[in-house]
């Protein structure tokens, strides 16, 4: 049944009165709130599990691939890595107010700035249910209420989760409106969720290019765009090859569906003989299909690639090939075909490493390392609420400090304007 609009300003008005109670919350009760909640999540795995298989089976019947599929699934580790993901937030430093650059101006007053929360924010995202969690921890964490918008894929896994959060935070008698969850999943309701400027102060897309795509051209909140990961790892003519071969073959196959998995192999000509079959065998034991340029194709037996393939975010067992014959001209090749992820360089000569660092347009830019460790929790920041590829604001995994503000303080003793 469609959710009525009256329904929606009453969750709007219930997130902002949570936001104005988060306000006065201090550190130690924050972080006993996500304890509790940590503790609450691995208490009722059991029924979180059950929901969830209900999202799995209906998956499956619908067709859904398998690496989105497990990008679906809860499982007992998972469920403890979520809680893990809590944990880790309380042990970080709260940014909430911070005061930055204060100054004493020439009439004596002191100026500066204050970190303070967003407000309330509103996160639209797909198929993985953990976001649920890890979006709860660092919303809570920085004094925002939280709106969520799950796919259908995951209703009854999302569903579960923010039943076990907001169970745990009213035994702590903390704002169980810290977190709410759009329970009808349609389009509809999804655009008005978008418009709701008057209540939410930012909105979060996470998701495939469809999603985000909408979300940024529909909405009239602001929105921190988290964009898709069509990533490449560049194999240098000096690349030691048995370096290029296990981070392809990690970046690639470690976990296909995720935003940070390698799409795209570029390699350089005078590397290809030697190193491409050494990172085609990797691929291949992993049953990873090949599509690559005419040359590529020249040296190794695989599929044609077509424009469409070098732009493609797979999410699956696929990668392109695309081989060049100058550090220059892969530069150009990855700044056209990328989404401003995540990029890598294997390399063994510091000038083009560092030319690649300098020039590559990319919210995180690797020498010598797999693109898989574009994550908050790699980071340091604990759970992410996504990756920023967008240049204002944040840029890159969003930790705690991407979901604060600022706003100026100004202590006097009487002063006045003449």
């Amino acid at each position: 049944m469609e959710m009525r609009e009256d329904s929606l300003i009453v969750i709007g008005k219930h997130a902002k009165a949570a936001s104005r109670e988060m306000i006065r919350l201090g550190v130690t009760e924050k972080n006993e709130g996500l304890e509790a909640v940590a503790q609450a999540l691995i208490a009722n795995a059991h029924s979180l599990l059950e929901a969830n298989q209900k999202d799995v089976e209906r998956a499956r019947m619908d067709g859904m691939k398998e690496s989105l599929v497990d990008r679906l699934t809860l499982t007992e580790e998972r469920i403890e890595g979520m809680a893990e993901g809590i944990r880790q937030i309380i042990a970080l430093e709260d940014p909430v107010g911070e005061v930055l650059n204060m100054k004493t101006t020439p009439l004596g007053m002191q100026i500066g700035q204050k970190r303070v929360p967003l407000g309330v924010i509103g996160i639209i995202y797909e198929s993985r249910p953990n976001v649920t969690a890890d979006a709860f921890g660092l919303c809570f964490k920085t004094g925002n209420a939280v709106i969520l918008r799950g796919g259908k894929d995951a209703i009854s896994s999302n569903k579960a989760i923010v039943k076990v959060i907001r169970e745990a935070l009213n035994t702590c008698k903390l704002p169980v409106d810290s977190i709410q969850l759009l329970e009808d999943t349609s389009h509809e309701t999804a655009e008005r969720f978008m418009r709701m400027n008057e209540y939410v102060d930012v909105l979060i897309p996470r998701g495939g290019a469809g999603l985000i795509r909408t979300v940024v051209e529909k909405s009239t909140v602001p929105v921190i765009e988290t964009g898709t990961g069509n990533c490449h790892v560049y194999v240098d003519e000096t690349a030691d090859g048995k370096m290029a071969a296990d981070i392809v073959e990690n970046a690639k196959t470690q976990r296909l569906g995720v935003c940070n998995a390698c799409e795209s192999l570029v390699i350089h000509s005078a590397a290809l003989e030697k190193i491409l079959p050494l990172i085609a065998q990797r691929l291949e034991n992993h049953q990873v299909e090949m599509r690559g340029d005419e040359r590529a194709r020249a040296c190794y037996n695989m599929k044609e690639a077509t424009e469409e393939d070098f732009g493609k975010e797979y999410l699956d067992a696929v990668i392109s090939v695309k081989v060049v014959d100058s550090l220059e001209e892969a530069i150009g090749h990855i700044n056209h075909y990328n989404t401003g992820h995540s990029e890598a360089i294997v390399t063994s000569d510091y000038h083009n490493a560092m030319t690649f660092l300098n020039e590559i347009d990319a919210a995180a830019v690797y020498v010598n390392a797999s693109t898989r460790f574009t994550d908050g929790f790699e980071f340091g920041f604990g759970a992410e609420i996504g990756i920023s590829t967008q240049k204002l604001h944040a840029r890159g995994p969003m930790g705690l400090l991407a979901l604060t503000t600022t706003k100026y303080i100004i202590m006097g003793d009487g002063q006045i304007r003449g």
